[in-house]
């Protein structure tokens, strides 16, 4: 029977990811927990592990093994041109139990370093899968191992996945070396197989993320910010909507549908709070709902998934690039000839109105800007992704 390392009855933790790492160094073929089901894993610059990992597997000539790596950044070293789609995938939902599909054909990709059996073995029909797991095991053992991990769930091809240790010692016994236990898999279901081909997206198998969950992800998705969230931001999410909706001819509560999604927070803002009867009355007069805002503060998960951000000040930009310092090339500002949007709080309702031309006047030239750039797609025939 392989070797069984229990993290729970493990003085350290981090004792039993160097056993591992030093198997998976050593050409072992290991099982190891992740999110999603039990995995096998090898280090996939080695063709004798891969090899015995797919004897243990069974797994039929032409169903390609995944390539688990740390993060989206060591992704792009297998995919230098990843798609807009596939980056925008990437950063929503990876660590996570998503398993992306793209073109092997970029000369600087590095899996033109595998070596040739395991070449065979990933990219048997000139597309790599890539997986970033997000369980804390799996992520220190690939932050020590030296490359990435060619990673397959663990059982014998065509029986269910395991998503016990005990389930991956009674399937698979002696044809693997080591076993990590650290208990059942969190969502006990496999990870869902998203092909990217261009700017297209094709869910080839349903797991824990539904095609539903995936076609939001996957989604254009603008976020706008300024202080309190009770007037500025809000009306130019409002805006902003009915902008795009009038081009893609549909209503803007029907934006989520045709892959665009506006949002709007405040770096200052309280969750919940109303917005200025002055805002509400200036977009009224425009035939736009404001009445339903609730403002929300700016956090991390709405950070990373927009694609654009848009600021009403220069102080708002700095103030999010200083915090989040990774997505500075995505934060602009709303007014492109570099001036702010003035705060209209506390003044009459004609500031209010001036504020929200001068949004307006701004947004216009951003939605070509975004067309021109691939992010939009402005064509009424189909959806914006």
């Amino acid at each position: 029977m392989p070797s069984i390392l229990e993290t729970h009855n493990a003085t350290d933790v981090r004792d039993v990811v160097h056993r591992t790492v030093e198997a998976i160094a050593a050409g072992k073929v290991v099982a190891v927990p992740t999110e999603t089901v039990y995995g096998l894993a090898a280090n996939a610059l080695n063709e004798e592990a891969v090899d015995r990992l797919l004897a243990a597997k069974g797994r039929p000539v032409g169903q390609p093994l995944a390539l688990a790596v740390k993060s989206v950044d060591d992704a792009l070293d297998y995919v230098p041109d990843m798609s807009v789609i596939g980056t925008r995938l990437a950063r929503r939902c990876w660590p996570g139990p998503i398993t992306l599909v793209f073109e092997d054909h970029h000369p600087d990709s590095l899996t033109q370093q595998l070596p040739e059996t395991v070449k065979k073995a990933v990219i048997p029909s000139k597309t790599v899968g890539l997986r970033v797991p997000d369980h804390h095991l799996l992520q220190a053992i690939l932050r020590l191992n030296a490359g990435p991990l060619v990673l397959t769930s663990a059982n014998k091809s065509g029986e269910p996945a395991a998503i016990t240790a005990d389930k991956v010692a009674e399937d698979l016994g002696d044809t693997i070396d080591l076993i990590v236990d650290d208990g059942p898999c969190r969502f006990a279901q496999a990870s869902s197989v998203v092909q990217i081909h261009g700017q297209q997206v094709k869910l080839l198998r349903e797991g824990v993320l539904t095609e539903e969950a995936i076609a939001k992800m996957s989604s254009f998705i603008v976020l706008i910010v300024c202080t309190g969230n009770t007037c500025r931001s809000p009306m130019a999410e409002r805006l902003l909507a009915k902008r795009i909706a009038d081009h893609l001819h549909c209503k803007p509560e029907d934006l989520a549908d045709r892959g665009v999604m506006v949002m709007s927070a405040g770096i200052a803002a309280m969750p919940g709070g109303q917005p200025s009867q002055e805002a509400v009355q200036v977009l009224s007069d425009r035939g736009l709902n404001l009445q339903d805002h609730e403002s929300q503060p700016l956090t991390d998960r709405l950070v990373r998934f927009a694609d654009i951000i848009l600021t009403m000040t220069h102080g708002h930009r700095t103030a999010i690039v200083g915090h989040w310092p990774e997505v500075e090339p995505r934060v602009k500002l709303l007014c492109q000839d570099a001036s702010d949007v003035s705060d209209p709080i506390g003044g009459p309702v004609e500031l209010y109105e001036r504020c929200a031309q001068q949004i307006d006047q701004q947004l216009a030239s951003w939605l070509q800007t975004w067309a021109d750039e691939g992010l939009l797609n402005l064509d009424a025939s189909g959806e914006s992704r």
